[in-house]
């Protein structure tokens, strides 16, 4: 299988430059394809059909870009020619996606936010902290590069003031020895995941953590004049505090994806609404700091890289109003009541935790997959299911 590796990029000042240069190049070409896209859109809805003009492709962007755009931008031949010709072939993705209804309008990139450039030709790696790339040359790394067929193509990107590279490199599947058989998971707001086994897994909150610090920076940036020095040296602190929000969280979601998928043969999780979630003005923020989109991408991939299965459920599913004693549903429950009390049988159990037993349930069911002999009591069994009302808080903070 297919894996992306990215590592950082460590630079000098001619490099960093260089690298500029190609993401603005790429940046451009872009925006002006974009502003091409839609102006002939514009003009196909008050033509009739004999008038109309074909909506570009990728090829034909390419094509007008070298013989209205180059000759009048001398700076377009600084670069290598793949920066251009890749950021039209993303905007044509972009525009197909739009027209099946996948995603919305491309928008027009703008300097300093997710500058990046993809090349191709001949890459090659020289050595374990050593890469050749078109036209910039040898790029060193801090980390040890992979020991593999030379990538065909790869992409540089900025975050803040580092440069990485990335390279997507061909993997065989690891399958690992699993403890358990099923696993319900039940993603929340309070708690990032709950198991049915009983583990309780909490998330990194770093926006919450870091909101005030946030807001001083962003306080002062708002004060600097546009454009000047000292409004680039704030906006580089404000720039830097995300990328530290941002790798606190996937930090802790590949910690307990990567844990899910190498002790656990089956994964059951739902197909939650996280767009519709957001909706809620009251919980947004708190769901945008878990990152259930980005634990559930995760955990598909890495199931298939540790020979794991994952089960989603449909999002209609009750989990959190059947009762995981006697399967009696209840008709309403409000977010507040933190611990389920069954009417029927009298079952009390936390609300989390007994999400996620249903989960278990219907997961093997559809995954048809016999439990684990209790017979032989595992590490995860003394710590499992038996327990109801007490759960065993595990933190994957560094």
């Amino acid at each position: 299988m297919l894996l992306g590796f990215k590592t950082q990029l460590k630079l000098n000042q001619t490099q960093r430059q260089q690298l500029a240069r190609h993401a603005g190049v790429a940046r451009h070409a872009y925006n002006w394809g974009n502003d091409l896209c839609l102006a002939i859109l514009d003009n196909n809805k008050s033509c009739s059909d004999s008038e109309k003009i074909k909506f570009p492709t990728a090829i034909d962007l390419h094509k007008w870009l070298n013989k209205l755009v180059k000759p009048d931008n001398q700076w377009y031949y600084e670069v290598s020619k793949c920066a251009p010709q890749f950021a039209l072939r993303h905007l044509a993705v972009a525009w197909r996606d739009c027209f099946s209804k996948k995603k919305k309008r491309p928008k027009f990139k703008k300097k300093g936010r997710h500058d990046s450039f993809t090349l191709d030709g001949t890459i090659r790696i020289l050595s374990s902290h050593l890469i050749q790339v078109p036209v910039i040359g040898k790029l060193k790394t801090y980390e040890r590069l992979p020991t593999i067929h030379q990538p065909k193509n790869i992409t540089i990107s900025r975050e803040a003031d580092r440069w990485f590279i990335s390279f997507r490199i061909e993997v065989e599947s690891i399958a690992t020895d699993k403890e358990v058989d099923v696993v319900g998971i039940d993603l929340g707001v309070k708690t990032l995941a709950t198991l049915s086994t009983g583990e309780v897994f909490e998330g990194a909150y770093s926006y919450k953590k870091l909101s005030a610090k946030l807001a001083k920076l962003q306080r002062e940036l708002s004060r600097k004049s546009f454009g000047s020095s000292n409004y680039q040296k704030a906006k580089l602190k404000v720039q830097k505090l995300h990328r530290r929000i941002a790798n606190l969280r996937k930090d802790t979601l590949h910690k307990l994806t990567s844990h899910l998928s190498k002790n656990h043969a089956v994964n059951v999780i739902e197909d939650l609404n996280v767009s519709g979630m957001m909706a809620n003005h009251k919980l947004a923020k708190a769901i945008a700091d878990m990152g259930f989109y980005e634990f559930r991408r995760q955990l598909e991939y890495k199931s298939k890289l540790y020979g794991s299965k994952l089960v989603i459920v449909d999002r209609f599913y009750p989990s959190s109003k059947t009762c995981s004693n006697c399967g009696e549903k209840k008709d309403s429950l409000l977010l507040s009541e933190r611990v389920f009390c069954c009417e029927k049988c009298h079952y009390q159990i936390d609300r989390d935790l007994n999400a996620a037993k249903n989960l278990e349930k219907l997961g093997q069911a559809m995954a048809e997959v016999t439990p684990v002999d209790k017979s032989e009591p595992t590490p995860l069994d003394e710590a499992g299911s038996k327990i109801d009302s007490s759960r065993v808080i595990i933190s994957l903070k560094t």
